[in-house]
């Protein structure tokens, strides 16, 4: 197409020229600006297997990463990566375990603050202990001292 003419039906769409839009610029490079080559050398993260003949080839690679590994690799990786979930999973229930058995001597403890000796026997009728049913029956001195001026009184009264 000639770039000197335009279509005709181009040609009868009006042009608005707007102060709220800008064309995109051409962006200078520096001079310093260098390409890169077509082929990158090998990365410095990555582990090479050619140290050892007994080593196994690492042919699945990771098409994002470009991170090589041989199968029994990955199933090891993944092996480990299940130990260490099970071992967080068991600390965690471990320590929910402690949570709930402290919140319950807690309870417990208040409980025993609020009704002494309710929890603590089989009986949950509590009465109270007599002191008298202790003494075998024995009076004590001040109880017939006191029955005895209640007699005295009420025989002069009569």
């Amino acid at each position: 197409m000639n770039d000197s003419k335009a279509h005709p039906l181009l040609a009868q769409v009006p042009l608005t020229v707007s102060p709220f839009i800008s064309l995109p610029t051409a962006t200078t490079l520096p001079y310093t600006y260098k390409t890169l080559p077509s082929t990158l050398p090998p990365s410095s993260t990555t582990t090479t297997s050619a140290a050892g003949t007994g080593s196994k080839p690492q042919y699945v690679v990771s098409p994002g990463t470009g991170h090589a590994a041989h199968p029994d690799e990955i199933l090891a990786s993944c092996r480990a990566l299940q130990a260490y979930i099970a071992k967080v999973q068991d600390d965690a229930e471990r320590e929910l375990r402690g949570w709930e058995e402290g919140r319950r001597a807690r309870e417990l403890a208040e409980k025993r603050r609020v009704a002494p000796g309710w929890l603590d026997s089989e009986s949950r009728i509590l009465e109270p202990v007599q002191k008298g049913a202790g003494n075998g029956g024995e009076k004590s001195i001040m109880d017939s001292e006191a029955k005895e001026k209640e007699g005295e009184g009420l025989g002069e009264s009569l």
